[in-house]
């Protein structure tokens, strides 16, 4: 039931209860924050919400601090404490509850707080009732894929996470702003907003309504769709303001978690389904419920407004494929062909084409002209988890293979990108960076590079608070001191080792330039008793050619003086036989005379012999 009728409702009350007092009667006391509320607030709040210690960004101590609101936006809403996120807590109807760890307040303090509230969050007797309108959304007039005027960037830092699990969870939802570098995630209870190009924290928008299971950024960028809840209890939808962080409207009153939903590109609706099978679709002027559908047999696991907002697709846990007519709720295809369940869907920018994922593994392509099916592919092995189209026609997805997968429009797979830990859950794709980021079953969220896959980061669903960021900062901060002190040290040693080493290395310079000088020395000296030697042999060369020479001319004198000795001998023994000539020449004259003559011509051979061995 939606709170509009009992807002009416509490209207007609007022009046018939108004129309029963006389003129006479007195009015009732007014309920005002300084003399009633803020005593129960300081006694019961004000260590953990005041000026100092401001705990969810809240201050209870004072009524500006008290109308600023917390973290996540403005806490109450004069005239509709049901609509007050601030009574949801202190009822313990939701989380966080307040006080933290204790039982809550009184009822007799609870019933002067809602007083308070009904009465128009009046701050003294004098002052004057403040009714805030019905949260509503204003219709917008923009084309598909055409960029607003002003991109919706947060405006402050959203604040600290309420809860900080051990562990991560699973992520179960996951979206990309259209046109802003900005990214939302599932946590625990909360949604982590951070920006997609430096990964920076911008804050946490707390859902205590449960688990998120869809997370939408509207068409245009400025609104983000949270939906979810707890499972066989209740589920909700609430839409967030991007720029302040502020709940602006809140649609759907479940007895079980919102699995999907989305909001309608003119902004005038919201569709949400879950496991109780029923399409509901409501009007964000109103919050009124426009229509709901039961034709799904099973848990709605997927829905999608067509980008030009005519078309509504849903797709269910029993393979069923649906698309609407988004204003009267007619069916237009009961698309046929899957053999699992359906685990996403997503429209091609210009809204001729839908996009399906299922559990069967397969991606499939349905034409909106016809109905029928275009293209069909196994995308993931054991499951395709998730789909999203790309701006420029091409598609992103993940699945139980711990893959995502870049694909063409006609299904041709671009590349993979892979680090997954477990089943792929959830997939996006940043347009304004070209990024790609997938997160799985342990709660790993992976961001990457579009054209090459490389692994851009990591990003923490539930990220820790600021206070424990600071601290692991000084802690960090703290080790990098004493290591730098230490490196510091060791610098210095190293600087003195360097200059011990390069006075040594001067030296070596220098003694090996002695040396060089003393071996450029040896070596002309070496040249020169090379070049001496060189000269020494030459000379003795020449000598001993010479002495060869007089060798050969000793030979030649000796054959010569041989011959003379022989000549001699021949000499000496013509001589004697001259001589006995001679002596008988005595006895015969002629005999002797012819003997002379013999001795002469002997002696005047070797005469010539002699002259020729000289």
């Amino acid at each position: 039931m939606s709170r509009m009728p009992r807002y009416f409702f509490g209207i007609a009350c007022i009046g018939l209860v108004a129309s029963t007092v006389s003129a006479d009667d007195k009015p009732a006391e007014k309920v005002t924050f300084k003399d009633h509320v803020l005593p129960i607030f300081r006694a019961k709040c004000g260590s953990c919400h005041n000026a100092n210690d401001r705990k969810g960004g809240l201050i209870l101590d004072s009524y500006a601090g008290m109308m600023e609101g917390g973290s996540s936006g403005g806490v109450v809403e004069g005239g509709d404490p049901d609509a007050s996120y601030l009574w949801g807590l202190i009822t313990h109807e939701s989380e966080p509850k307040m006080p933290p760890n204790a039982d809550k307040l009184p009822e007799a303090e609870l019933a002067l707080i809602r007083t308070w509230i009904e009465g128009g969050l009046l701050e003294t007797m004098d002052s004057k009732a403040k009714v805030s309108d019905k949260p509503s959304l204003a219709k917008v007039e923009i084309a598909p894929g055409q960029r607003p005027a002003e991109v919706a960037m947060p405006s402050r830092y959203f604040g600290d996470p309420t809860i900080v699990p051990p562990h991560a969870n699973a992520v179960t939802a996951l979206a990309v702003s259209p046109w802003a570098p900005l990214a939302a995630v599932s946590g625990h209870r909360q949604v982590t907003i951070f920006n997609s190009q430096s990964l920076d924290v911008l804050g946490v928008l707390p859902f205590p309504e449960g688990q998120p299971e869809i997370i939408r950024f509207s068409p245009a960028g400025d609104l983000l769709l949270v939906g979810g809840g707890r499972g066989g209890a209740a589920g909700k939808v609430v839409v967030f303001d991007v720029r302040t962080g502020e709940r602006k409207i809140e649609v759907g009153d479940e007895y079980d978690s919102v699995l999907s939903a989305d909001i309608s590109p003119d902004q005038t609706m919201i569709a949400l389904g879950g496991p109780k099978r029923m399409l509901r679709v409501y009007s964000t002027a109103t919050g009124e419920l426009l229509y709901e559908k039961k034709k799904h047999t099973d848990w709605i696991t997927a829905v999608a407004f067509s980008p030009d907002g005519v078309l509504l697709a849903t797709g269910d846990r029993a393979n069923g494929l649906i698309v609407w007519e988004a204003h009267t709720g007619q069916i237009f295809y009961d698309l046929i062909g899957h053999k699992g369940a359906i685990s996403d869907v997503s429209w091609r920018p210009d809204s001729n084409v839908l996009a399906s994922a299922s559990e069967d593994g397969n991606v499939k392509l349905w034409d909106m002209n016809n109905g029928a099916e275009v293209k069909n592919w196994g995308a993931h092995g054991g499951g395709a988890m998730s789909l999203d189209y790309t701006r420029d026609g091409q598609l992103v997805s993940v699945g139980r293979d711990k893959v995502a997968r870049l694909w063409n429009g006609d299904g041709a797979k671009v590349r993979d990108f892979g680090g997954l830990a477990d089943l792929g859950m959830e997939v996006a794709y940043d347009a304004e960076s070209k990024r790609i980021m997938a997160g799985d079953w342990t709660g790993t969220l992976i961001i990457w590079n579009a054209d090459d896959a490389a692994e851009l980061g990591r990003m923490d669903t539930n990220p820790p608070t600021l206070a424990m960021r600071i601290e692991k900062t000084s802690q960090v901060f703290a080790a990098v001191s004493g290591e730098a002190q230490e490196k510091t040290a060791q610098f210095t040693a190293m600087q003195k080792e360097i200059a011990d080493r390069q006075a040594a290395a001067e030296k070596a310079l220098a003694d090996a330039a002695a040396m060089a000088e003393k071996a450029k020395q040896a070596a002309a000296a070496k040249a020169a008793a090379e070049q001496e030697q060189k000269a020494r042999a030459e000379a003795l060369a020449k000598t001993m050619e010479s002495l060869k020479q007089a060798q050969a001319k000793a030979a030649t004198d000796q054959e010569a003086l041989t011959k003379a000795a022989q000549t001699l001998a021949a000499a000496e023994e013509a001589l004697a036989k001259a001589k006995q000539a001679f002596e008988s020449a005595a006895k015969n004259k002629e005999s002797a005379q012819t003997a002379l003559t013999e001795a002469q011509k002997a002696a005047t051979t070797v005469e010539a012999a002699m002259v020729e061995s000289q």
